[in-house]
């Protein structure tokens, strides 16, 4: 089982001791790790023992005659034996493990002991900003001879993630290899074992200009950084400089921005086989790299290359990155006569934020990989492939899950609302050209004094004056939208006229269905008007008292006074379409006009309308013009104070408009009013013979909803190619981005299909599965960090 430690020494230093020492254990299978707390006591001997360690390792190495890859300076020590080298190492191991013994740090080790298994892979991260504690030879403490699957990496306090880009594997490990300044040291072997790798492509530089390293990590990917030849640490170990060429020297902060760029493109390995290497991994950690492979000190040149050699043939060989290491060094203790301290020379440089890279996953080979950084291809979070079915898998639970809130009816409201929203979004319309509206004023009512039985009208004398008008300046269809289950009082002679003006066959008059639930009266036609020129005027509402549906059939109640099936809106548009020879075809589900079908809404689920609403009928969605219509006043169709040519050949609606009627709607448009105000019925049956009669003779858009299977496939597929994209993305905050990005689109594309082609798509339900997937997304990409890279996110 894979487990790491991250061992935190703040606060503190050699000289002064370490009040805080924190200790984290997490494991694959945790959320959150175990966290310990101890301290440790000055050690100034320890700080000593090193620098005279230090010295010594340099002069028994220029007095054996190893070539290094720096110049060593000895000047302070010029008559040491090897025997005398061998006793400080001794006593610098010594006081390592006598130093971590320490009462207050022994709490911590034994219950890391407690936690742990002689079988686990452990990885061991010393996080501290102090150079002299990077510099120590960890790797001395007795835990790593108990634990032989344990190895050591060093990190400094602060880190992020990687923004890493996104590259299509290629099957190759590309390695840039830099051969820098090569006098007085072999480079050549360190080259002979890169180009003899078979499943990587390498590109050597040899002792390039500073301009063409820098243009080489700019425009190309690279898995891996190869640097041998000299260099060097500054500043006691904080800096680093590499000589590139025999001329060159660069610090690592002249290549900052380049070796950013190359990381962001996927570089996630660096090796520098070169000398004194601390402060280079210091520096290139704070590009926030991957991980590192350094040398403490001075390194001989035979070191370096059975050292590079043991760690591609471990690494190769599907090995994990830290026992790849281990290995690889521990194979330098055979060497040991003739290089003192071999062993303790290569040092992991690690970014806690990242897990480990295996040489697979460089070459983008995913199906024979054993290990992911430290976890089994078993676990079921390990692998990208896997990852992948675990993203689709929760995305397809929200989805589902969208789709059961939206069955329960929770967006309906808010659905409603962004479809009046997208709506609005379309310029004015000109006025309908076929229709006009005869309005009966509050001031025609008043001035004739046509109050009759307490209802606002007018009598059968004006009405059949008014027909009579209409009739000679050649309407061409006539509805009447007034109520006329009264009469004059008996023995007056215009009711003749009036029932002689109602037999023409282009009048159309309306009656109201009875429903026992809501109208169990309804209102009856006029008496003896055939039901063929009869329509109903029953007006559906939403829950939000808006009209958005029209009804253009339906069956009516056994007992209802009003009996025809037809709405009169349907029938004004079914004679005037009559005119154009235009015959209707009436189905069940359905009413076509030639080409033009008015599907109904089903009368289960239909869109938006989800629990709740009657979508009872042969009902459609209203398509409003966002404009006037023409319309001309009861008095001056009387008086002739009109353009008689506007009536000819036109629908004319007859109805009142007075506000003492209590007739008046709610309306999209009247929603978005700054005074809001609702408008006449009368307008609400223009508007409903005018989208018939558009989208038959003008191509105007029908508006309509995908079936119930095609909206859970909209609203499936929104979520889960969302979730997908925002997989994709690296950071946090551009998984944000993409998530704002995708639900504008998203939006754009609902509001274009339903202005263009009038399809009303489920914009919120798949804009909330959008995000909600990138919400599951993040939460499961910071699930499998804590399993497969079990350290904080950020310090």
């Amino acid at each position: 089982m894979s487990k790491l430690v991250v061992f935190s020494f703040l606060g503190g230093d050699l000289n002064q001791g370490f009040p805080v020492v924190t200790a984290q254990l997490w494991c694959h299978n945790q959320f959150v790790p175990v966290k310990l707390i101890g301290s440790l006591p000055p050690a100034p001997e320890l700080s000593e023992l090193y620098r005279r360690w230090q010295l010594l390792y340099a002069a028994v190495h220029q007095r054996l005659g190893s070539n290094q890859r720096i110049k060593v300076h000895s000047q302070d020590i010029t008559n040491i034996s090897v025997n005398d080298f061998d006793e400080v190492c001794q006593q610098l191991q010594a006081n390592i493990n006598v130093w971590l013994k320490f009462e207050s740090f022994q709490n911590i080790d034994r219950q890391l002991r407690t936690l742990l298994s002689h079988h686990d892979e452990i990885r061991v991260i010393i996080e501290t900003n102090i150079v002299l504690m990077h510099r120590l030879p960890w790797h001395l403490w007795h835990f790593f001879e108990d634990y032989p699957k344990a190895e050591l990496a060093l990190s400094n306090h602060e880190y992020e993630s990687p923004q890493l880009l996104q590259k299509s594997p290629t099957g190759k490990v590309k390695i840039l290899a830099i051969l820098g300044n090569r006098v007085g040291i072999d480079i050549d072997k360190d080259a002979s074992f890169l180009q003899g790798l078979t499943d990587a492509k390498t590109t050597f530089l040899i002792e390039p200009t500073r301009q063409t390293l820098d243009e080489y990590l700019w425009n190309h990917d690279w898995d891996i950084l190869f640097f041998a030849g000299h260099s060097n640490s500054l500043a006691d170990g904080d800096t680093g400089e590499i000589c590139i060429n025999q001329t060159e020297t660069l610090a690592i902060s002249q290549l900052k921005n380049a070796l950013k760029a190359a990381i962001r493109r996927g570089l996630k390995l660096a090796i520098l086989n070169s000398c004194d290497g601390i402060g280079l991994g210091r520096n290139l950690a704070d590009l926030n790299i991957p991980q590192m492979i350094v040398m403490r000190e001075g390194v001989p040149d035979l070191i370096a290359q059975e050292f590079l050699k043991n760690f591609l043939t471990a690494f190769g060989d599907s090995k994990p990155f830290y026992l790849a290491v281990r290995e690889a060094r521990e194979r330098l203790q055979g060497l040991e006569n003739k290089f003192p301290c071999a062993s303790w020379l290569p040092v992991i440089c690690q970014n806690p934020t990242t897990v480990p890279t295996t040489w697979q996953e460089l070459r983008g080979n995913f199906g024979d990989i054993k290990f992911v950084g430290e976890v089994s291809t078993k676990d079921k979070f390990a692998t990208p492939k896997l990852k992948f079915w675990n993203i689709l898998l929760s995305t397809l639970i929200v989805a589902v899950s969208t789709l059961g809130l939206r069955y329960l009816g929770v967006f309906e409201k808010i659905e409603l609302q962004t479809f009046d929203q997208m709506l609005r979004l379309r310029p004015k319309e000109d006025p309908d050209p076929r229709l006009i509206i005869v309005e009966i004023t509050e001031k025609d009512i008043q001035s004739r004094q046509e109050t009759t039985k307490g209802l606002k009208s007018i009598s059968d004398s004006t009405l059949a004056k008014l027909l009579n008008k209409l009739q000679k300046y050649q309407a061409r269809v006539i509805g009447l939208d007034i109520y006329r289950d009264f009469a004059d009082p008996p023995n007056r002679s215009n009711l003749i006229q009036l029932s002689t003006e109602f037999s023409k066959d282009n009048v159309v008059v309306v009656c109201k269905s009875r429903d026992s639930k809501y109208d169990p009266q309804g209102v009856k036609p006029p008496k003896d008007l055939p039901v063929e020129r009869q329509g109903f005027t029953d007006a559906i509402q939403d829950p939000d008292g808006i009209v958005r549906r029209q009804i253009l059939m339906m069956a009516q109640e056994p007992s209802s006074t009003c009996t025809t099936p037809y709405s009169l809106s349907l029938q004004l548009a079914i004679r005037y379409l009559s005119y154009e020879n235009i015959k209707p075809k009436f189905n069940e589900d359905y009413v076509q006009f030639g080409s033009k079908v008015f599907k109904r809404l089903k009368p289960s689920r239909s869109g938006a309308y989800q629990q709740g609403v009657d979508l009872g009928g042969n009902q459609i969605l209203v398509n409003y013009r966002n404009t006037d219509y023409q319309r001309v006043s009861l008095d001056d169709v009387l008086s002739d104070e009109f353009d008689h040519k506007s009536l000819k050949d036109k629908v004319v609606i007859i109805g009142v408009t007075a506000n003492t009627v209590n007739d008046t709607w709610s309306t999209l448009y009247s929603t978005a009013q700054q005074d809001y105000q609702e408008i006449p019925g009368i307008f609400i049956q223009a508007q409903m013979v005018s989208q018939v009669l558009s989208a038959v003779l003008d191509q105007r858009p029908i508006l309509w909803v995908l079936p119930y299977w095609g909206d859970i496939l909209w609203i499936c597929s929104w979520s889960v190619v969302g979730s997908l994209i925002i997989w994709r993305v690296r950071s946090l905050s551009d998984k944000g981005c993409a998530i704002f990005v995708i639900v504008v689109i998203l939006y754009g594309v609902c509001a274009i299909a339903l202005l263009k082609q009038g399809l009303w798509l489920p914009f919120i339900p798949s804009a909330f599965a959008v995000v909600a997937s990138g919400v599951v997304v993040v939460l499961i990409q910071r699930r499998q960090e804590f399993f497969t890279i079990p350290q904080p996110l950020v310090k």
